[in-house]
């Protein structure tokens, strides 16, 4: 028997020998975040996307508890402002389910993220009425009367839901080939598997009513997605990288169909964005230098800050 603990224990060693270096820096802080170090290009693009969690989790978290992280979670905001015009939504119930458990998946991005960088405070969010209303008017080209409220019922707090985890699952595509450390690839893999699946969620939710006309305007659902996505690829300047729910037959999969309950490119893989890109859409202003939309002044972080800089 103890010869056999004797050849096992000299195996074992063997082959902790040709494990590389990095296997060692990286592998065993999965389970004690705290100690890890990653590059600061890492550092950089695994904090830039704290301003879109940020924003989502503030408004999930408003429009199905009525209220956001200074109170379920004070500590993730790091003193940052209060979101400006953010409210609970008339959802049905289900609806409120659903949003509901997005609100405390997007508490739980804040804290994975935190947990690898030392993070930023919560910017200033613009979650108003008036702001989506902007935005919505911005899409049709003229202002919607009445102005779109996004937390007047469950089909417009969706729509208003089409804007946001999209544009960011779409950066977290762009960030994965960049990043360096395994930690943080990892990281980035499980944040974009669960907003990739918020954004199915949503998109079926509306595709299920496509043809459905949103009251008071006579517009089906199916239209304002196109309309939303039409503007964050005029926004973006990077070409075409969103779609809505129903496209022309040679945009949908294999060119075989115009149902679009998930965006892809030409091989049905997801599209990406630069953190530029994202910037110009979430300022609903084209570029990256000048804030407005949801962030009146301006997202945080070492790569937002640099184009503000910069303006």
């Amino acid at each position: 028997m103890a010869q056999f603990a004797y050849v096992t224990t000299a195996i074992v060693a063997f082959f902790l020998i040709l494990l590389p270096p990095s296997y060692f820096s990286e592998s065993t802080l999965s389970h004690h975040p705290r100690s890890y170090s990653p590059t600061q290009s890492d550092v950089d693009l695994l904090e830039f996307p704290l301003n879109l969690e940020y924003l989502e989790a503030e408004f999930f978290l408003y429009g199905s508890l009525g209220y956001g992280l200074d109170k379920v979670n004070p500590g993730l905001t790091q003193g940052g402002p209060s979101p400006i015009g953010a409210q609970k939504a008339h959802l049905d119930h289900f609806t409120r389910d659903v949003i509901t458990q997005f609100a405390w998946q997007e508490v739980g991005h804040l804290r994975a993220i935190k947990s690898k960088v030392k993070g930023f405070p919560r910017p200033l969010l613009n979650l108003s009425a008036e702001s989506f209303a902007k935005v919505f008017d911005s899409a049709f080209g003229h202002p919607l009367v009445p102005p779109f409220d996004p937390y007047a019922n469950s089909i417009n707090y969706l729509l208003a839901s089409y804007v946001i985890p999209y544009v960011g699952l779409t950066g977290y595509v762009g960030t994965a080939p960049k990043l360096q450390g395994r930690v943080s690839k990892s990281l980035v893999a499980g944040l974009l598997a669960v907003e990739s699946g918020q954004d199915a969620v949503i998109r079926a939710l509306l595709y299920e009513r496509a043809l459905e006309k949103v009251q008071p305007y006579g517009i089906t659902v199916a239209e304002f997605t196109n309309r939303i996505s039409n503007l964050r690829n005029k926004l973006g300047h990077g070409g075409w990288k969103d779609e809505g729910l129903v496209v022309p037959k040679y945009r949908g999969a294999e060119g075989k169909i115009t149902g679009n309950v998930l965006a892809g490119d030409e091989f049905s893989l997801g599209y990406d964005r630069t953190p530029q890109e994202i910037l110009r859409i979430i300022y609903a202003s084209g570029n990256e230098h000048v804030p407005g939309g949801f962030y009146p002044k301006g997202a945080d972080g070492h790569i937002a800050k640099s184009y503000l800089h910069n303006a």
